[in-house]
């Protein structure tokens, strides 16, 4: 979804829009949202006066907007429970993403809501798996305090540092098309490494029945020659 393009449908009304965009994505298992893309435009925008909105009001109501949605998809994932994750498949939700968002918890910790943040999808169901997982609240909200402020407030900021650099108002969806990309690497990259790893897995596994059938087979030989020796002696 492009952010050039969600942010003019929203008109006069753009603050609430991308505020509210921002809340979803984070708080209501939503994740095919633009967030990190959303974040750096609306910044560039502000720059340019395209957008006649306060900046620090627009920082503020995204930081605002970051960290109630996590606080909101945690105290989901906290009733719920796992029925949560015990959904079939469907357009907007995959199994796959609670595999990916449990990948980044074993491999971090807690320092996953932080990290989440900057990586797309996960950053939706993280905070869900962390009340699912009955993450100590206050860690929690530590880590998601941190996140929304270096993702809402820090993108949005870099768009409008950036903003009014002529390469950037003339290349702008360019830009915002390498964000996405940069945004999503993280994800392929992991998965790419989860599949590798399952390989080398298989391949082990098949090694050592191999291995396995192979001792089987010398030890049988091995009795069965120890076998005819005997009969050859009681013979």
């Amino acid at each position: 979804m492009d952010p050039m393009t969600l942010i003019e449908r929203f008109g006069d009304a753009a603050l609430v829009g991308i505020v509210v965009v921002i809340f979803i994505e984070t708080g209501l298992l939503f994740p095919i949202l633009p967030g990190d893309s959303l974040l750096f435009t609306a910044g560039a925008l502000v720059a340019q006066e395209s957008l006649q909105i306060s900046l620090p009001v627009l920082l503020v109501l995204l930081f605002a907007a970051a960290f109630l949605g996590d606080q909101t998809a945690y105290l989901i994932g906290r009733t719920v429970g796992p029925k949560v994750f015990d959904r079939p498949d469907s357009r907007f939700f995959k199994r796959k993403y609670i595999d990916q968002t449990n990948a980044y918890f074993e491999k971090y910790g807690g320092r996953t809501i932080v990290i989440a943040r900057f990586v797309p999808i996960v950053r939706t169901y993280a905070p869900v798996a962390a009340g699912v997982g009955k993450m100590h609240y206050r860690h929690f909200v530590g880590f998601n305090a941190l996140g929304a402020l270096l993702w809402a407030v820090g993108l949005t900021w870099l768009g409008y540092l950036l903003g009014n650099i002529t390469f950037v108002k003339e290349n702008i969806e360019a830009l915002v098309l390498l964000i996405v990309f940069l945004s999503v690497l993280p994800m392929v990259v992991e998965v790419w490494r989860g599949r590798r790893a399952e390989k080398r897995a298989a391949a082990l596994e098949a090694q050592i029945a191999a291995d396995a059938q192979q001792r089987t087979g010398v030890a049988e030989d091995a009795t069965a020659v120890g076998q005819a020796d005997t009969d050859g002696k009681d013979a």
